[in-house]
């Protein structure tokens, strides 16, 4: 979808959008005057009769031609921006994608592909996808679209995506090169399933691990699937993964943290200068897991739905937070489809763990909000625990008399600095440039007979990286311009083994084979958590 530009710049042209602007503001207006009739009107009548005479003077006299959308679209996000950072506008373009990120699909041919040297090459084949149905797997490369070569062309991935992705139920037709065989593939697309729980599986006999990677539409019954599986399992201790997890629907993380929360204890409220906003949220049902330690993993990436759950889990001593600081997004907005399905992301409310904290962090500098993680690495937060410093003044205390803080992210129980120990430039470069998903394509290609007959704890316990495929490796980043550094190459070796595995590992057994391999190479918040898990029974206890 494409926005519509006006190109005779009509005075009928000008005042549509006018019209609409005014209706969404009039509309919002309306609506709130309901239940506060402490609104100014006259002020607002007068504000909009301002707005519209500098439109129209524009209309009628500006030197030159003008896109009148573009012009209330700039005044619209010019607006929100003297309000928060998250309220926003979102063009009717970009509100298909947005959605798609919380309802748990996509329209497309379900593949996972990556441009390395002007070619195409699937990654994988997504599970309920038309493309694996059809056999489409990894190494392929596509060498046409619609008859349109896009091999050789410096083709970068979202024109490639664009034209991949289109509504369900048409079709596209590629060709793909598979070792020497051209094939040609006429594909109906579908709606590809999107997980937010990205893996869950048994870490030892007691031990469950679940990772969610954004809280969406069907993330809860995605998470009770998990967890139900892993308590059959055996699971009697919990890891709950929600790094990176920038956050999503709130009534997700209301209802995943009643699975773990019981006794109708509060979840999470939310107060607003506009009664009809203020609610909150308490344990309802009886949850499968309300009794077991649990281990949080948050970064400074966790925000959102992932503070509600954390802030809750902390408050009630029930789990163990081990991590950096997160975010401190605790603003709440209400979705507002507008005339010509664009959307206003209106901030309506802020929430509240259950000790009463607002967790959001100040957003007096706009213009920094946003870049404050890079400010947090400067300081030397991400490396330092006695760096972070709370205002006294915004101390609580949670259910057994822990200390915590509100006005900034939630602060975990244990602090485990940012690892970049073997982190190099030559690493980052082959990660960057492709290097290492090309050699873990073509080795999988390659071996993928042999490979397809182990076992997954198998290829745990036996499948290594060895002196061959290093090379194999280190001529490829030549190839692709990544000259090898001795020195940083030895520094960075078990990374570069470990990845490689890791990603060779997705190929087989998806996002449980990377993570099994990934997390204890490199993940130190994870390594901490499974030693801390005599200090989250202690919390256990203590809870029940």
């Amino acid at each position: 979808m494409s926005e519509e530009t006006n190109t005779e710049n009509s005075k009928l042209s000008i005042r549509l959008p006018l019209i609409i602007a005014v209706a969404v503001v009039v509309g919002i207006f309306i609506g709130s005057r309901m239940l506060e009739p402490s609104i100014d009107s006259q002020n607002l009548s007068s504000n909009l009769s301002k707005f519209k005479e500098v439109l129209t003077s524009i209309d009628k006299n500006y030197v030159d031609e003008v896109e009148s959308k573009e012009l209330v679209e700039d005044a619209i996000r010019e607006m929100l921006k003297k309000l928060d950072p998250h309220s926003r506008y979102i063009p009717s373009s970009e509100v298909d994608l947005l959605k798609s990120q919380l309802i748990g699909h996509y329209d497309g041919i379900g593949i996972q592909f990556v441009v390395l040297q002007d070619t195409v090459y699937v990654v994988k084949a997504l599970e309920g996808g038309p493309s694996k149905v059809l056999g489409i797997t990894t190494g392929d490369k596509i060498i046409t679209v619609e008859g349109e070569n896009i091999t050789g062309i410096n083709i970068k991935s979202s024109e490639v995506a664009d034209r991949l992705l289109g509504p369900s139920s048409t079709e596209v037709s590629i060709s793909i090169l598979r070792g020497n065989e051209m094939i040609d593939f006429t594909i109906k697309r579908g709606k590809i399933p999107q997980k937010s729980v990205q893996t869950s599986y048994m870490v030892s006999a007691e031990i469950g691990y679940i990772k969610i990677a954004n809280f969406g539409d069907k993330t809860y019954i995605e998470f009770k699937a998990a967890l139900d599986r892993l308590k059959m399992e055996g699971m009697e201790k919990l890891i709950l993964d929600l790094q990176g997890n920038p956050g999503g629907r709130m009534d997700a993380a209301e209802r995943i943290s009643d699975e773990l929360i019981g006794g109708n204890r509060l979840i999470v409220s939310q107060k607003s200068s506009h009664k009809k906003y203020n609610s909150s949220s308490y344990a309802k049902k009886e949850g499968v897991f309300e009794e077991g330690p649990i281990v949080v993993l948050v970064d400074e990436k966790s925000a959102s739905a992932s503070e509600i759950v954390s802030g809750a889990l902390q408050d009630h001593d029930r789990a163990l937070i081990v991590g950096r600081r997160t975010f401190g997004k605790g603003l709440v907005q209400l979705p507002v489809t507008l005339n010509d399905n664009s959307e206003l992301m209106l901030t309506i409310a802020r929430y509240y763990t259950p000790s009463g904290r607002s967790i959001q962090k100040p957003y007096t500098d706009m213009d920094s909000y946003f870049t404050e993680l890079s400010t947090r690495y400067d300081h030397g937060e991400y490396f330092h625990e006695d760096s972070i410093k709370f205002d006294d003044s915004l101390r609580y205390t949670t259910a057994n008399g822990r200390v915590v803080y509100g006005g900034g992210g939630i602060m975990p129980d244990h602090f485990v600095p940012y690892d970049t120990m073997n982190y190099t430039n030559y690493y980052r470069d082959l990660i960057s440039s492709g290097v290492l998903r090309k050699f873990s394509i073509d080795y999988f290609v390659t071996n993928r007979d042999g490979l397809s007959t182990m076992e997954l704890q198998a290829f745990l316990n036996e499948f290594t990286i060895n002196n061959v495929m290093l090379k194999q490796i280190t001529d490829i980043g030549e190839e692709f311009g990544v000259t090898k550094n001795l020195s940083e190459y030895e520094k960075s070796l078990e990374l570069i083994k470990g990845y490689a595995k890791a990603d060779i590992a997705e190929f087989l057994w998806n996002e449980e084979g990377y993570y099994r391999v990934v997390n204890p190479l490199s993940n130190e918040v994870y390594i901490q958590a499974l030693e801390l898990f005599d200090e989250a029974t202690l919390l256990a206890k203590a809870y029940n």
